[in-house]
């Protein structure tokens, strides 16, 4: 039966669904210098974790903690090993193209997006080709690239130095990934 389906079933029976953190396709040290396993292991194996289980023993506010678990399963399914140059290619490329004329001038859009968010949130490229925040948690059905903008992603890793953590973000970026969540082909 389609998953959808079930959890709308499910709904209307009264049932509580239950929430999982997605396992990593790669290990918390493949993604050092850019982000530490330190790093990893507090915002991956605890505080994205801490999401899933409030949501799932009822504590807390469930929009909220499953907004959170949300955000960070597309967060971190978007990663991979850092690359020195890490561009897009194939549909993707001509997709930012589109919208920006380059990805630099892209890369420099996202950051005076990111840098004009005043606390934590989040920054993301919405199917539209528009970068759009989030100012807490929340469910949208338009994000193709997430960036975490909340301390944790970047405190113990680069103190307050934003503008460095998301430079170092673009080297970690699996642009297949990006490619197969905005239902584009690759051409790597």
């Amino acid at each position: 039966m389609d998953q959808e389906i079930q959890k709308f079933i499910n709904i209307l029976e009264g049932k509580r669904e239950k929430l999982v953190l997605n396992k990593l396709s790669y290990s918390k040290e493949d993604l050092d210098p850019a982000i530490s396993k330190q790093t990893m292991d507090y915002h991956y194996g605890k505080l994205a974790q801490s999401y899933v289980d409030r949501f799932n023993k009822g504590e807390g506010d469930d929009k909220f903690n499953r907004a959170g678990a949300f955000l960070h399963n597309i967060l971190f399914a978007q990663y991979q090993a850092p690359k020195s140059r890490n561009d897009p290619v194939g549909a993707i490329a001509d997709f930012i193209v589109k919208h920006y004329k380059s990805f630099d001038k892209f890369k420099e859009e996202f950051s005076k997006v990111a840098m004009g968010i005043q606390g934590s949130g989040w920054v993301y490229l919405a199917r539209n080709g528009k970068i759009k925040t989030i100012a807490n948690h929340e469910i949208k059905d338009d994000i193709v690239l997430l960036v975490d903008w909340w301390e944790h992603a970047w405190a113990l890793d680069y103190q307050s130095d934003k503008k460095k953590y998301l430079e170092n973000q673009w080297k970690i970026v699996n642009w297949n990934q990006i490619s197969s969540i905005l239902g584009l082909s690759t051409s790597i």
